[in-house]
C-alpha cells in the first residue's frame, strides 16, 4: 500500500508544476506564490488533524532546523516559480529535480551518508540528462534569456538546503506537524516578500482563473506531501523519495498535454537518462 502512496505523491507533485505555471502565467509570481501558500498552509494543518499527530514539547534545536528548512523552501518556491513564468515547464522542472543531486552530495558531506557505486551512477546520469534537457535560448531577451535558468538553479539548491534541513529538524518530532511549522514559515516567509517589495496591490488584480488553478496547485502540493508522508511512515525511506522524483515524468506528460510545450529528441535523452538514474536509486 505504501508503494501507492510513493506513486501517489509523485502524480501530484508531478501536476503541481504545471497547474501553477496556468496559475501565475498573468499573475506576479511572488504574489501568487502568497496565495497558494495559504492553501499549503491550511491543507498541512488539516493533515495534522486528520492523522491525529500530538503536539508535544519541542525542542530548541527542532525549532532552529524547521524554521531554516521553512525559510528554504520559501525561498526555492520564490525562485521556482518565477522561472516557471519566465520559461518552459520541460526546461525548469528537470533543473529542480536535480536537487536530487545535489541533496545527496549535502548528505555526504554534511550528514554522512555513503556514497555507493550506484548513487554515483545515478547522480552522472541524473546530471546529463538535465543538461541535455536545458535547451537554452540563445535570444538576450527576458523571456528567453538566461534568468529562468538562474532562478531554476537557485530554486534548486534551496530545495536540496530543504530536505537537509528537515531531515534535521524532523528528527524529533512528528513528520505531519514538523511540516506544518514549516509550512506556517513559508507562508510569513511568502507575505513579508510581498509587502516589502510593494507588490500587495497585485493581489487585486488575480483574476477567477488564475485563482482557481493556484488553489488547485496549492492542493495538488498538499496532496503530494500527504501521500509522501503516509508513505514515508510505512515504507522504506530509500525507496519513497526515488519513487517521488519520478514526478518529472508526470510533469512533462502533462505540460504535453495542458501546454503544448513539445521535446526535442535531445530533451528526450535527457529525459530518459533522468529517469534511469532515479530508478536506479531504487537497487
Amino acid at each position: 500500500m505504501w508503494i501507492l502512496f510513493a506513486f501517489g505523491s509523485a502524480f501530484f507533485a508531478g501536476i503541481t508544476a504545471v497547474l501553477a505555471k496556468c496559475g501565475i502565467k498573468d499573475v506576479d509570481s511572488d504574489a501568487a506564490t502568497a496565495v497558494r501558500t495559504v492553501v499549503v498552509l491550511v491543507f498541512s494543518w488539516v493533515m495534522v488533524f486528520v492523522s491525529g499527530s500530538e503536539i508535544g514539547p519541542i525542542s530548541a534545536k527542532t525549532w532552529t532546523f524547521l524554521i531554516l528548512s521553512g525559510l528554504a523552501t520559501g525561498a526555492s518556491w520564490l525562485c521556482y516559480f518565477k522561472a516557471l513564468q519566465l520559461g518552459d515547464v520541460n526546461k525548469v522542472a528537470p533543473i529542480d529535480k536535480s536537487s536530487t543531486v545535489l541533496t545527496m552530495l549535502l548528505a555526504f558531506i554534511l550528514l554522512g551518508e555513503p556514497l555507493g557505486v550506484y548513487k554515483v551512477i545515478s547522480m552522472v546520469l541524473i546530471a546529463i540528462g538535465t543538461y541535455l534537457m536545458l535547451n537554452i535560448q540563445k535570444s538576450t531577451t527576458e523571456v528567453k534569456g538566461y534568468k529562468w535558468l538562474v532562478l531554476a538553479v537557485m530554486s534548486a539548491v534551496f530545495a536540496s538546503l530543504t530536505a537537509i534541513l528537515g531531515k534535521v529538524g524532523i528528527e524529533g518530532i512528528d513528520s505531519t506537524l514538523g511540516t506544518a511549522i514549516r509550512t506556517v514559515v513559508v507562508l510569513i516567509m511568502a507575505w513579508m516578500i510581498v509587502f516589502v517589495t510593494g507588490k500587495k496591490n497585485t493581489l487585486k488584480h488575480i483574476d477567477r482563473h488564475s485563482m482557481l488553478f493556484l488553489i488547485l496547485s496549492g492542493i495538488s502540493t498538499g496532496a503530494s506531501w500527504l501521500c509522501y508522508y503516509r508513505a514515508l511512515k510505512t515504507g522504506q525511506a530509500g525507496v519513497v523519495v526515488p519513487i517521488d522524483k519520478l514526478s518529472i515524468i508526470v510533469t512533462i506528460a502533462f505540460s504535453y498535454i495542458v501546454l503544448k510545450e513539445k521535446l526535442s529528441a535531445k530533451s528526450w535523452l535527457g529525459l530518459i537518462l533522468i529517469t534511469a538514474g532515479t530508478l536506479l536509486l531504487l537497487v
